[in-house]
């Protein structure tokens, strides 16, 4: 078992097509995860994650803030509390319309980094 807070893992910019994104890699290959990444995200106002797909599903828990979350077909509103559940291969971003910080986080099975 391990235990350490999440503010001992640096906070970097997330991959392009972001802005005014910074990620946290909490638990990986490197902690002794063999199937799956958990990370945080902090996504400040006006700020958004690329509009992208990818072959592998995201478990998304939104911590703090408020948002939307784009697909092709529709933008939702989520609030702090809620869950996102976006399968894989399907478009989608997640965007900061409003004044605070946006904190999410994201688990992801290490088959894509494969």
């Amino acid at each position: 078992m391990k235990i350490f807070p999440y503010t001992d893992i640096e906070a970097k910019d997330a991959e392009g097509g972001s802005s005014k994104l910074k990620v946290r890699w909490l638990i990986t290959k490197e902690t002794g995860a063999e199937n799956f990444a958990m990370r945080l995200f902090e996504l400040e106002a006006g700020g958004h994650s690329p509009f992208h797909n990818h072959p592998w599903e995201h478990e998304v828990f939104i911590l703090e803030g408020e948002g939307l979350v784009v697909s092709e077909e529709k933008e939702v509103k989520f609030n702090a509390g809620d869950i996102i559940f976006i399968p894989q291969n399907e478009k989608h971003q997640l965007k900061n319309n409003s004044e605070k910080l946006v904190k999410f986080l994201c688990l992801i099975p290490y088959k894509q980094n494969k």
